[in-house]
């Protein structure tokens, strides 16, 4: 490649990602935008059904990433895949709504097993594969930012993966590792429709949900660190 070859290449261009959440609203538009800047990426979905319809190049792994196990097998699968590991991206999510007092233990349970435990487990796992230059994006979003009624314990799900980004940002800053915090505003990925409990209050129309990817995907090809509500125009 020419110097100005090199000069004019996408930062994404050939690097190894690993998409956990590629089926989703948001998982799937970061994959299509990172394909098309050229990044070698591996899709993680738990339906193996909504991967094969997922029209984005990559190589495919139907894994239920609850089981902490298969965090570390998401990992491995794309360093076998692509020979290394550059980039995670944490699309997981579910959602549940309804006063504390009327929802179930299960629901409390999957909330923090998806939202938050996932995340945690999966950049434990990713930390081992991840060399200099590497990145990992949570998802925390506006409600981290600030917990609304009717919504607390899915906000505090959240809420504590701000946290943990908040730290393990200073833990894998020594590896020179960089740790993105994404906080977008109410985005029209269908999520809310398909709760794991309870009916979602009325909404204002959110953020479309490629506007959502392309932020974060020049932030993952850039230096920045972290990703407020602001960060995402309206």
């Amino acid at each position: 490649m020419s110097n100005e070859a090199a000069e004019t290449a996408d930062p994404m261009t050939g690097r190894s990602v690993l998409i956990a959440g590629a089926t989703g609203g948001i998982g799937s538009e970061i994959a299509r935008i990172l394909a098309d800047r050229g990044a070698d990426l591996t899709l993680v979905s738990r339906s193996q059904d909504r991967l094969d319809s997922l029209d984005v190049p990559g190589h495919r792994v139907a894994l239920d990433l609850r089981d902490p196990e298969l965090c570390a097998a998401a990992v491995q699968s794309a360093v076998d895949h692509a020979g290394r590991l550059d980039v995670v991206v944490n699309a997981v999510g579910v959602v549940a709504f309804g006063p504390i007092d009327q929802l179930s233990v299960d629901a409390m349970e999957e909330l923090f097993l998806v939202n938050t435990f996932i995340p945690i487990l999966l950049a434990k796992s990713a930390l081992t594969a991840l060399g200099e230059g590497g990145v990992i994006v949570n998802i925390s979003g506006v409600i981290a930012e600030q917990n609304l009624p009717g919504m607390a314990a899915y906000g505090a799900s959240k809420a504590a993966v701000r946290s943990f980004d908040t730290a393990l940002a200073r833990e894998a800053r020594r590896r020179k590792v960089r740790v993105i915090d994404a906080r977008p505003p109410h985005t029209e990925t269908g999520l809310a429709e398909r709760p794991v409990e309870g009916e979602a209050p009325r909404m204002s129309n959110g953020l479309e949900p490629a506007a959502v990817a392309a932020t974060i995907c020049d932030a993952i090809a850039s230096d920045v660190t972290d990703l407020p509500s602001t960060a995402f125009s309206s």
